[in-house]
């Protein structure tokens, strides 16, 4: 937990594909549908990079809910060298920030590693719970992490 009463969830995944691959991927941002567990990801507004806002929607059967984000930062990696991007959340149940950087992976210059950080508050759960958020969080961004790391790493082996 963060000083603020924020949860904080950082999970990582390493890949074959370029820096520049996984960046491109990793920032799609409906492309995220594919691997976000219950969610479908839209563009509200593109933009070339910071002011881009897009929705997460949640749906488990008859219950859904929108996670409105921006994007705020927008540093995308130039000649292979890393990059990173900060998204706002500011919907009405999720609150805080999600951060993405992609770079290579120290001495091995021929993979490739993806860091999500998420900073979140779920608006009307008490800060003592945080645990258990960072905890299921930690569980559902994992899970995501994968599929997006088994989808780059089979259109690295040429499989779609």
């Amino acid at each position: 937990m963060t000083s603020d009463g924020y949860a904080k969830i950082i999970v990582r995944g390493t890949t074959r594909a370029s820096v520049d691959d996984a960046w491109a991927l990793i920032t799609d941002w409906p492309a995220q549908s594919r691997w976000i567990a219950l969610t479908q990801v839209f563009v509200v507004h593109q933009a070339d990079g910071v002011g881009t806002r897009f929705r997460g929607r949640t749906r488990v059967g008859p219950i859904q809910f929108d996670d409105p984000m921006e994007v705020t930062i927008w540093e995308p990696p130039v000649d292979g060298r890393r990059g990173s991007c900060k998204v706002q959340k500011f919907g009405p149940w999720i609150l805080g920030t999600a951060e993405i950087d992609v770079g290579s992976s120290g001495a091995d210059a021929n993979r490739t590693t993806v860091t999500w950080k998420e900073t979140v508050r779920l608006r009307g759960v008490p800060p003592v719970l945080n645990p258990v958020v960072r905890a299921m969080g930690g569980i559902l961004f994992r899970m995501t992490m994968r599929k997006a790391i088994a989808e780059l790493d089979a259109r690295q082996r040429g499989v779609t």
